[in-house]
């Protein structure tokens, strides 16, 4: 796809839109305002657990069955979640070729057959195609055996409970109603779009939102700064946020290089806040001061977040919330820090005693390794 600059300025807000005009009357439906995350109805502060993917990721490489137990981005997943103590889940959202948002987090889809391996990029695939991926819906049927690319390696997709691919409407007709959705919009690093193509595939998503979130908070975010843009031009409902590795990778596009960067984008796009590797934070602490003080909420997602200790510091430093593979085991740290009331006092400190800056110096030099 050939790059074309994007004019932010030149995308219509739906929310503007005649309900009679014809391109967009897709969109006629209205429904309630997005919530803020970083706030409790009582307006008291609220950290938030994020559940990666559902349940938690698929590390098929990993040796820890906790990352192998539900099939990633699947309504089994999305629904183990929900018996925790979860504000939200978090998941990928992409386009077929048959304009259909579909629910899937690799560019690429693979299978094996007769000891070869097929991959075919996940967007040329009709719904159909789609689906005969992985397990079936239909009782006796058998799909396409998927395998995954890890760290250039090809491996089974082997969990301990599997289930079939979704679309994003299905999420909203068969998962718990008091999940909330961070809804990601998935596009590839390597690709330069066209701003048509942006918002047409906006298009196609927003619409299933506008039909059927009803009262279900949302959040959007991207790793694509034009489409994080152009969702917050054509809808002022629910939240966007720009996601960011927070400087702990590189690309051309030097928006997506740092947190300052990333705090610019919001800022000057009108964005609602930014998720960060948690890395990126705790290489400079700072920065969540900025992004605060700018108005911004700020999630963080990684590995790290896996352990309530780096957890308990973000709640410390001002994050709002965080995105964990370990839904029942961070759940349950959050859960006992509430029970403690656990916020710090003005001098910094934990309610161990412990120095919050010490806490930080500890985690930087861990993170450096």
């Amino acid at each position: 796809m050939a790059t074309k600059a994007v004019h932010v300025s030149d995308v219509p807000n739906l929310d503007q839109v005649p309900e009679n005009a014809a391109s967009f009357s897709i969109f006629a439906t209205r429904i309630p305002t997005g919530v803020d995350v970083s706030k409790v109805s009582d307006d008291s502060p609220k950290f938030v657990v994020i559940g990666h993917r559902g349940h938690g990721m698929n590390m098929l490489q990993s040796a820890d069955r906790r990352m192998k137990t539900f099939k990633e981005n699947s309504i089994l997943s999305f629904n183990k979640a929900a018996k925790h103590s979860v504000d939200y889940i978090e998941f990928d959202v992409q386009v077929t070729e048959d304009d259909v948002a579909i629910i899937f987090h690799d560019n690429f889809i693979l299978h094996q057959e007769h000891g070869a391996i097929f991959e075919t990029r996940v967007t040329d695939l009709t719904l159909d195609e789609f689906f005969s991926y992985g397990p079936q819906r239909e009782a006796g049927r058998e799909g396409k055996t998927l395998v995954r690319k890890v760290n250039g390696n090809v491996v089974g997709w082997d969990v301990e409970s599997d289930d079939h691919s979704c679309t994003l409407q299905e999420a909203f007709e068969k998962v718990d109603t008091k999940l909330g959705f961070n809804i990601e919009l998935k596009f590839d690093d390597d690709v330069d779009y066209e701003e048509d193509h942006l918002v047409h595939v906006l298009q196609v998503i927003l619409k299933v939102v506008y039909d059927h979130a009803e009262d279900r908070p949302i959040i959007f975010s991207s790793f694509q700064p034009d489409a994080a843009l152009i969702m917050k031009k054509l809808q002022q409902r629910y939240p966007v946020y720009f996601l960011t590795n927070g400087g702990t990778e590189l690309y051309d596009d030097v928006r997506r290089n740092s947190l300052e960067e990333a705090k610019k984008l919001a800022v000057g796009g009108g964005l609602d806040g930014i998720v960060s590797e948690v890395k990126g934070i705790f290489r400079n602490p700072s920065a969540v001061r900025e992004i605060k003080e700018s108005s911004l909420s700020l999630l963080t997602y990684g590995k790290l977040n896996n352990f309530p200790e780096t957890v308990h510091v973000q709640r410390l430093m001002g994050v709002d919330g965080v995105i964990v593979d370990l839904v029942e085991e961070i759940t349950r740290a959050v859960d006992e820090m509430n029970k403690r009331k656990v916020v710090g006092d003005v001098k910094g400190e934990s309610s161990s005693g412990i120095e919050l800056s010490f806490l930080l110096n500890l985690i930087s030099q861990v993170i450096q390794h």
